[in-house]
């Protein structure tokens, strides 16, 4: 019982110092609200507002249909140019997209002579390129295809290709980034907030007076370590309820109870990260650049920003003993695809095996570091 009323005033003095930490304080509801709204919606994969320009050789009823078939918000309203400007049009970046629509191509058409439709694309932009590409042709075969059946001329669609895109229909970007956004800040401010205590201590020579009291060193990390999560548990609630759901519109399939549970696994590991890379440094400015080089492959590793499957077969191997990988994979079964415990209970018995053996690594060169200290 003393143990535990130790750790508890240790964790509300740890609550008390990051709150008088105004510009901690600041970080961290940047970090949670406004920083994700930027990074789901500030860059998106999706065609949104494509410039187009049309080349108008035929003149017909089906060509100045296949003109007004595009329109915001995917593409701009499509403009008419001259042949002889197309070049000059795209050396200048006027225009992601220019069609040209040949001469005596309805009566082609309707003739069955399967007419070619020449698209220009900047590819400067490759993932808008690529997928605006799609869109267009599949935007130009559809309108065509109802003109020869208005006119009666027999379509040959031998397979009818049936595409569904599950758990994300329109394939809105954001909502991918927002969760990815939440991960990467988890990881983040739990590993700064930790560690950050451990060298502020230090640096002020708090670690000394709590030396000469008859507290433990179990109990002083753990009072980082409730204390540091129950903050990132509180604004990982707030980001996700108020700027996820709210703001972004942005679905929750699976059960809220259960993806809270995963974090708080996983936030054991990252505070005893944080207790580690504030064992091993010296100052702030050496745990700046070591967070920048463990966060940064943290995140790259986990299979948030590519995936997994990407990665080099060894690669794959190595990131298996990552609780990172383990995360961002439980998150999107629950968040994504609506999954329960038996779909992500091997995930959250890896990030707690990991978690706990990583806990006890740091505790003990944390025990050491007090030791020298004494």
């Amino acid at each position: 019982m003393k143990t535990l009323l130790n750790i508890l005033w240790l964790g509300l003095k740890e609550i008390r110092s990051l709150m008088s930490d105004l510009v901690m304080v600041g970080f961290v509801i940047y970090a949670f609200t406004l920083a994700i709204q930027v990074q789901a919606t500030g860059t998106s994969s999706e065609v949104n507002n494509a410039s187009i320009a049309f080349v108008d050789e035929d003149g017909s009823a089906l060509a100045k249909e296949l003109f007004n078939a595009f329109y915001p918000p995917r593409f701009k309203n499509p403009e008419l140019i001259a042949p002889g400007d197309v070049e000059d049009a795209m050396d200048k970046s006027v225009y992601m997209f220019v069609v040209a629509i040949p001469p005596r191509f309805e009566q082609d058409l309707s003739a069955g002579r399967s007419p070619a439709i020449q698209l220009s694309i900047d590819a400067t932009a490759m993932q808008q390129a690529g997928i605006g590409a799609g869109y267009i042709k599949n935007i130009v075969n559809d309108r065509c295809s109802d003109f020869l059946k208005r006119a009666n001329v027999p379509v040959e669609e031998p397979i009818n290709l049936v595409v569904r895109k599950m758990f994300n229909p329109n394939a809105v970007s954001s909502w991918f980034k927002s969760v990815v956004a939440i991960i990467n800040q988890i990881t983040l401010l739990t590993v700064v907030l930790t560690g950050a205590a451990v060298i502020r201590e230090r640096e002020h020579g708090t670690l000394e007076h709590l030396l000469v009291m008859p507290l433990t060193s179990f109990e002083i990390a753990m009072a980082k370590v409730w204390a540091n999560s129950l903050v990132i548990l509180i604004a990982t609630g707030v980001s996700l309820f108020l700027v996820v759901e709210m703001v972004l519109k942005v679905p929750f399939a699976g059960s809220h109870a259960l993806w809270f549970f995963g974090v708080v696994l996983y936030l054991f590991f990252a505070t005893a990260l944080g207790v580690y890379l504030g064992t091993i440094s010296r100052s702030m400015a050496q745990f700046a650049l070591l967070i920048i080089l463990v966060i940064v492959v943290l995140m790259l590793l986990s299979g948030g920003s590519t995936p997994v499957e990407s990665q080099p077969k060894w690669l794959q191997y190595l990131t298996y003993l990552l609780p990172a990988r383990h995360f961002v994979s439980f998150s999107q079964v629950i968040i994504y695809r609506g999954g329960g415990l038996s779909a992500v209970w091997r995930q959250f018995l890896m990030v707690s095996a990991v978690g706990l053996g990583f806990f006890t690594y740091s505790l003990a060169l944390f025990r050491k570091s007090i030791a020298v200290t004494k």
